[in-house]
């Protein structure tokens, strides 16, 4: 739209901003407004313009849109939320809205508790934690992240066929994936000294020339993956046989988020700090070390070394109240009633009768089953939806695509929203219905269900 209040002339003003938009190389534009539409020439994909807002809806152009990812930018007399509202419309009932300012907000107050030079690597593994992909790293690039880690070498492929150029550390890289890991620059996690042959006389098969980039994970203590402290020589000899550089030397604590542990986890910090000074010792270059999760950002700042990873952090969860309260919540779970019916005391509810109504009420039927995420150990009253600010339980069995839920005598209608979670409390609440974490509630979000991604 028309940028208002601004000492600087039209022609300046609004090449800065052609500029800007042709730098992201959008398929579509449109301008609305008398000022900005009078250099539409300027903009390099297919520009509509309009004169005011109105004159957009009016013109029925919005519903022609399809499959598209859209940035909503513009003066606040205009009233785009008009438009954000009228694009909704068109949205599926069942969506999980993410908030990108949010994760950023959440990430800087982490930051808040480290030195400025400390790097963050923000993980962004598992479709970012059920959140959305390229989307999220993307957004993360912008606000300068300095490392991106991913489970696997395909989620880094599609970040950077999404145009992110910010080093990906693999943290699972696969044998079949090595080629993959090469060719698109990623940069991946050597665990054991087979992982380093494998990957070495693969950069030597491909004939890379430059010095390659590799992660050294050291076990203190989590017993999952990463080199001994009785396998660092045989590491140091045979990271000379092959053209790599350690760009990190990491491991990861176990119980960092558990009081009760903390000599344990001083104990694998111990551990981190003598053997990866061993290497560092025996080699002529000082790579980045990092050892502390969210919970040890908060729990144990004093070894942030270069560099921290952050995951569940970004979504708005901490296990420090202190830290949680000033978290934002990045994730809406929402969608809305499909049908209300009346039933009567002694009716039966869905699938092999596991509810029978205990008195008459009105039903509600929700587009939303174990397809979706929701699993079925939360009906029957074992679980709860949000409607109209009150929780309202999940009765009957979860069905693929539905559940139902007894609304009493709340005042409801059809198509009134329902909440499954929109805020970190409601989330944590949600995953102890289904008996697990935010982390598993988070990533068992489908595919299918629509990621709606606004900034405030």
């Amino acid at each position: 739209t028309d940028i208002l209040d601004t000492i600087e002339e039209d022609e300046i003003l609004y090449k800065k901003v052609a500029e800007l938009t042709n730098e992201q190389d959008f398929e579509n534009i449109i301008l609305i407004g008398e000022h900005i539409t009078k250099y539409k020439d300027w903009f390099l994909g297919k520009a509509k313009i309009f004169d005011n807002t109105q004159e957009l809806i009016d013109s029925q152009y919005l519903n022609t849109i399809e499959n598209q990812l859209i940035l909503l930018k513009g003066a606040r007399v205009f009233e785009i939320e008009k438009i954000k509202k009228l694009l909704e419309l068109q949205k599926h009932d069942t969506t999980l809205e993410v908030n990108l300012n949010a994760i950023v907000h959440n990430i800087n107050i982490h930051k808040s508790l480290l030195k400025p030079e400390t790097k963050v690597c923000a993980m962004v593994k598992a479709f970012s934690y059920g959140l959305g992909g390229y989307e999220i790293a993307e957004y993360l690039q912008h606000h300068h992240i300095d490392y991106l880690g991913v489970a696997y070498a395909d989620e880094g492929v599609d970040l950077r066929k999404n145009g992110v150029t910010t080093p990906i550390l693999v943290m699972n890289p696969e044998q079949s994936s090595y080629d993959t890991i090469i060719d698109y620059h990623l940069e991946p996690e050597i665990y054991s000294l087979r992982v380093l042959d494998l990957f070495g006389k693969q950069l030597q098969a491909k004939g890379i020339q430059e010095t390659y980039p590799i992660h050294i994970k050291i076990e203190t203590g989590m017993h999952r993956l990463g080199f001994k402290e009785d396998e660092i020589d045989d590491l140091i000899k045979t990271l000379k046989k092959y053209n790599v550089k350690i760009a990190s030397i990491f491991s990861h604590l176990s119980c960092a988020d558990v009081p009760e542990e903390k000599e344990y986890t001083l104990q694998q910090l111990e551990t981190f700090e003598r053997v990866s000074s061993k290497i560092i010792q025996n080699i002529d270059y000082k790579p980045i070390r990092h050892i502390l999760n969210t919970a040890g950002i908060i729990n144990f700042t004093d070894y942030q070394y270069d560099m921290v990873r952050i995951g569940i952090g970004m979504m708005g969860i901490s296990c420090v109240p202190e830290i949680e309260k000033q978290l934002q919540n990045v994730a809406t779970f929402k969608t809305v009633i499909s049908q209300i019916s009346k039933v009567e005391k002694g009716d039966s509810i869905g699938y092999s009768r596991k509810y029978i109504a205990e008195k008459d009420t009105r039903i509600a039927t929700i587009p939303i089953g174990y397809a979706d995420g929701i699993p079925r150990l939360i009906g029957n009253k074992k679980g709860f939806v949000i409607i109209k600010g009150q929780k309202v339980p999940i009765v009957g069995n979860v069905c693929m695509d539905m559940l139902m839920a007894d609304l009493g005598e709340i005042p409801t209608k059809e198509g009134d929203e329902v909440i499954i979670f929109n805020s970190c409390k409601t989330l944590e609440e949600f995953a102890e219905y289904c008996q697990t974490i935010p982390y598993e509630v988070l990533t068992s979000i489908s595919r299918r269900v629509k990621r709606i991604y606004v900034k405030d």
